[in-house]
């Protein structure tokens, strides 16, 4: 990673850290609802055939009510000439019938629904998996990795949620509604437009909620991102915090996020909080406008009682819908601004296309050279300044210099973690910028100084990516670095997990890494501060295996502590982006210059400190 006084430019819209927060306002909706659409495009036949069943069984449900209607005259009529048991056995074994039809059809729409929806799940993630591996490291570098993890998780989620339970809702609602709707006007025009009248109200209070709360949803997902990007900075660097008693600090950055995020949620839940006791309020003002009106009608002859109960049902299964649509609407709301911050980071700008470069780096001597290479994190701040250098096949280049040299931004050029602006770098005479970037990495082991231990045994830990690694081969590994002792003491040797239950110091983390890199096994090597998290005695036999490690490959060394790298076959001396000097350790002293100043401080404040 770039070194901390080079940053790169944080974008537009800041969190509270000067991290990025993306989705500051929502995006177009009929685009973002277009491009939902294209990942379920696939299972349109699937989708198709749920949403006709969840019609069939809103139709089935709408016939039951006029049934009901009939069982209720007959045993009306039946109290002065007897019930007609027969009729009234018939229309029951309809309705159990039609009743358990509307059942298995709503089932196995849901169980089409749930699979489409998972599907679905899964591209989104497979989509953003496949991104963060196409995107700049410039990217991570200005956002929170937990707003990145939100958008995996949270907002997914979101949208899973909303394609399972809305897309069936909405279309049985809307059948539903039509359906009842016919079935009221079929029965007794004046009685439904009553119905439709007193649950009109309802629907432009619902209209006015929706619009006025979209908003809140928006904000209710951006500020979900920024409170995991802030507790994630915050685990990962909690003991920092305790030690310089800073939870004050952090505690009052994460009340404000914590606010924010109470006060959109609040509002949108809020809003929506409203929309099922609204529903339901109309709901029974529809119940007594049907009483009333229903009984006016009977008592004039005008309607049967069995009408009146029929409409009553007619009024449930009307009222009903529209609060399911209410739901649906509620989901679809959060589902957009869900969508809107997956799409975003899907629409990033991506590493460049190279799939026409067909350079290959095979059998790779080892020679590199740099020519003449600029470069800054920012467009407008060059730290690199019109930098050279050569290394033949099996030397050892260090590069030393005060933090904020640019040591490590000249390793990260290598590597091709970031594009040079101007100039050349050159692995066995091929420009690595004609080189796909996987084939430039391959040629490469590294050990940073900031180690990564991984949830996996420890076997998995050190072969990482490699394939075909025997025992023997691990154990030669670990015993060149200083790990049988520490292999031997687990329960499961090589196979046991490292977890947080599996406490590793930081000079065994370190030493895993090591291991890693000696696996990896390629012609070219890159050790930035490798020792820096190991004791003395743990520094000379690491040194031993780093020279062995060596051999054979060509070594770039980022060093601070002089006294590593006094066997390397170059020294370079950064200050500022520039090589200010260049040569072998007694060249370096003998010059009496900036290098000898940086060693001499050392063994000045070495010998100080015994």
């Amino acid at each position: 990673m770039p070194e901390k006084e080079y940053a790169a430019p944080v974008r537009q819209h800041k969190g509270p850290h000067g991290r990025r927060i993306p989705g500051e306002k929502p995006k177009n909706s009929k685009k973002i609802i277009s491009r939902l659409f294209n990942y379920i495009r696939a299972y349109i036949p699937a989708v198709a055939a749920a949403l006709l069943l969840g019609c069939a069984g809103a139709v089935f449900s709408v016939i039951g009510p006029n049934k009901i209607s009939d069982i209720t005259n007959l045993i009306t009529d039946g109290f002065l000439t007897g019930i007609d048991m027969d009729a009234v056995l018939e229309i029951c074994i309809f309705l159990t019938v039609i009743y358990s039809l509307s059942w298995i059809f709503n089932y196995v729409q849901g169980f089409i629904l749930a699979t489409v929806t998972q599907r679905t799940s899964k591209s989104l993630r497979t989509d953003i998996s496949k991104k963060i591996n196409r995107m700049p490291l410039r990217y991570f570098d200005s956002t929170a990795n937990g707003d990145v993890l939100s958008r995996v998780t949270n907002d997914v989620d979101m949208i899973g949620q909303m394609l399972n339970n809305s897309i069936g809702s909405l279309i049985s609602s809307i059948t539903l509604l039509v359906g009842a709707l016919i079935m009221m006007f079929v029965t007794n025009a004046l009685m439904a437009g009553a119905a439709i009248a007193a649950s009109f109200i309802g629907f432009v209070f619902m209209t006015v909620i929706m619009v006025r709360s979209q908003k809140y949803f928006f904000a209710q997902q951006k500020n979900l991102g920024a409170i995991n990007g802030h507790i994630e900075e915050t685990y990962s660097g909690h003991q920092v915090i305790r030690a310089y008693n800073a939870e004050d600090r952090v505690e009052g950055v994460f009340d404000d996020i914590n606010g924010k995020l109470y006060d959109s949620a609040w509002k949108s839940q809020f809003f929506s909080g409203l929309m099922m006791p609204l529903m339901g309020f109309i709901g029974n003002f529809g119940y007594v406008v049907v009483c009333v009106l229903g009984a006016v009608l009977a008592a004039n002859g005008n309607i049967s009682f069995g009408v009146i109960v029929s409409f009553m049902i007619y009024i449930r299964l009307f009222t009903q819908p529209l609060s399911q649509l209410a739901q649906v609407f509620t989901s679809l709301q959060s589902a957009l601004a869900a969508s809107e911050r997956v799409f975003e980071f899907l629409n990033e700008e991506e590493l460049s296309d190279e799939s026409s470069k067909t350079a290959v780096l095979e059998n790779v001597r080892g020679d590199v050279e740099f020519k003449n290479v600029s470069f800054g994190y920012d467009p407008d701040k060059t730290i690199i300044h019109n930098f050279s250098a050569k290394a033949r096949a099996g030397q050892t280049i260090a590069i030393v210099g005060p933090t904020g040299a640019g040591k490590t931004t000249i390793v990260n050029l290598l590597m091709r973690f970031y594009e040079i602006d101007s100039g050349e770098i050159l692995i066995d005479g091929i420009p690595t910028s004609s080189l796909k970037r996987e084939n430039v990495r391959d040629q490469f082991c590294m050990v940073l100084q900031d180690t990564w231990i991984f949830e996996g045994t420890l076997r998995e830990n050190i072969v990482y990516s490699k394939t075909g690694i025997t025992d023997e081969q691990l154990d030669v590994v670990c015993a060149a670095v200083g790990l049988t002792h520490f292999v031997r003491s687990l329960p499961h040797g090589y196979d046991t997990v490292l977890d947080g239950q599996t406490n590793l110091s930081a000079g065994q983390r370190q030493l895993v890494t090591i291991a890693r890199a000696m696996i990896e096994n390629a012609p070219l090597l890159i050790l930035d501060e490798a020792t820096s998290s190991v004791d003395t005695k743990t520094e000379l036999l690491v040194q031993r295996a780093m020279a062995e490690l060596t051999k054979g490959r060509t070594s770039f060394v980022i060093a601070h502590r002089l006294s590593t790298i006094k066997n390397a076959d170059l020294i370079l001396v950064l200050k500022d982006g520039d090589i200010i000097e260049s040569g072998k350790h007694n060249q370096l002293l003998e010059k009496a210059g900036f290098y000898s100043e940086l060693y001499n401080s050392q063994f000045s404040f070495s010998s100080s400190g015994e």
